[in-house]
């Protein structure tokens, strides 16, 4: 089970930390993402880290900006977001893969959490 938290409203160029929790299983051993999704949009691939938190992915108009980290004792993930653009508008969801590769495919992640939203205002 994940749960995420931390979105709310912030003005362009400020930051953001998103959080999520995840109880009921050995969740250090798998990959953790980042996806959201926008008004009328698909969904889409944000970051990705390894079990180990050695391996991470983003897309590239977020490279320099997010950062995702984990916390595996506390069995926690995080995606530190600053400079934030109205563009990063949407809700934004956790995802575990227990597959263990860092991929982007949203169809690899087995498990979701309920997902929180993120307004960017100019």
């Amino acid at each position: 089970q994940l749960q995420a938290s931390g979105g709310g409203l912030v003005q362009a160029g400020g930051s953001l930390r998103l959080s999520c929790a995840a109880s009921g299983r050995t969740y250090s051993w798998y990959v953790m993402g980042w996806f959201r999704q926008a008004p009328g949009k698909e969904r889409e691939f944000v970051a990705a880290i390894s079990g180990s938190g050695g391996n991470t992915d983003y897309r590239d108009s977020v490279k320099g900006r997010f950062t995702i980290s984990k916390d595996n004792p506390k069995k926690m993930v995080y995606l530190q977001m600053n400079s934030l653009k109205p563009e990063d508008t949407a809700v934004y969801y956790c995802a575990l893969d227990s597959t263990r590769f860092v991929r982007r495919a949203s169809r690899y992640y087995e498990y979701w959490g309920q997902g929180t939203q993120v307004t960017v205002s100019s």
